[in-house]
């Protein structure tokens, strides 16, 4: 039995875990009480932005923490400081208390977005490929400053093993966000010569890499995704939906205007994520950590497609 504390378990993938690490002392934490908690898991009321990180690790005193918390889809009206008050901050927090207790081992959800998106991305990107997380995307950049923050731990505190996993966009059932929400229009956006290429995991294949990173998989830092990758026209023509295709410099001065005037929640900075999305080689996940995903990237989003009814 390993005693384990999970940061962020009201979440998505956090609620996704819970249920797979029956026979293990869990201890869940978050701002909230997750809506599910199984008999296993005990919960803790957690802020990653406070002192609390330090307080709950120093009494709980887990073998192995998996870090979770993060913003992801950040609410309407929450600014750039609060969101790397939690995705930054908040993991140098856990990091510090972790070494601090003697952690065995830190598991981390990274992102694929912490490559940046660029036009001279590697496709696929491998691991060994540069974290060029863009200033203008926080998300992008907070990963990006996350993972250079386990590489100083990873040099100063070698006792505490690490799993990283740089992960694609995760679907399942009820997954609504910024991205899914694309998905919903009438016809979807495309940036005329680029396919805007989706790299897809199943929520069901991440908890179940999560709980091999918890328990007798090796460290180290692996990309997370689907086989196979899904461009705007693929995702088109499994919906039946039309293609809107304008140029990158139309797009921008759209974005441009529309902001400003607040039609809409992006600006130009925004043609870049859908130009150069970056596509995951999960060579590493399969042969060194010893997992493959059971479905492809095709077979996720047809299964969102499917409970979304798209």
């Amino acid at each position: 039995m390993t005693r384990i504390l999970i940061t962020g378990a009201a979440g998505m993938v956090g609620q996704a875990l819970l249920p797979e690490l029956e026979g293990h002392e869990v201890f869940a934490t978050d701002l909230k009480r997750p809506e599910t908690l199984p008999e296993h898991v005990a919960f803790l009321p957690m802020d990653v932005t406070s002192d609390a990180p330090a307080r709950v690790i120093t009494k709980v005193k887990p073998d192995v923490i998996v870090h979770l918390a993060s913003i992801v889809t950040p609410p309407p009206k929450m600014g750039r400081a609060a969101a790397y008050a939690v995705d930054v901050e908040g993991t140098r927090k856990v990091v510090n208390a972790a070494i601090a207790n003697g952690v065995r081992r830190l598991v981390v959800t990274s992102s694929g977005a912490a490559y940046g998106y660029h036009a001279d991305n590697r496709v696929p990107l491998r691991e060994s490929d540069p974290l060029r997380g863009n200033p203008e995307f926080p998300y992008s950049d907070h990963k990006r400053q996350v993972e250079e923050a386990l590489a100083e731990a990873r040099r100063a505190a070698p006792d505490l093993e690490q799993v990283v996993l740089r992960v694609g966009t995760v679907l399942g059932a009820g997954t609504e966000n910024q991205i899914t929400a694309l998905f919903h229009k009438p016809r979807l956006l495309a940036v005329t010569g680029s396919e805007s290429p989706f790299v897809f995991i199943w929520t069901h294949d991440l908890a179940r890499i999560l709980r091999r990173a918890v328990t007798d998989g090796p460290p180290g830092i692996f990309n997370v995704a689907g086989d196979g990758a899904m461009g705007v026209t693929d995702l088109a023509r499994a919906m039946g939906k039309p293609v809107l295709r304008l140029p990158a410099w139309a797009l921008k001065a759209a974005l441009a205007a529309a902001r400003p005037l607040g039609l809409s929640r992006y600006g130009p900075e925004q043609v870049r994520f859908l130009q150069y999305r970056p596509v995951l080689d999960n060579s590493a996940l399969k042969s060194e950590f010893g997992y493959t995903p059971e479905k492809t990237s095709a077979e996720v989003f047809a299964l969102w497609q499917k409970q979304a009814g798209l």
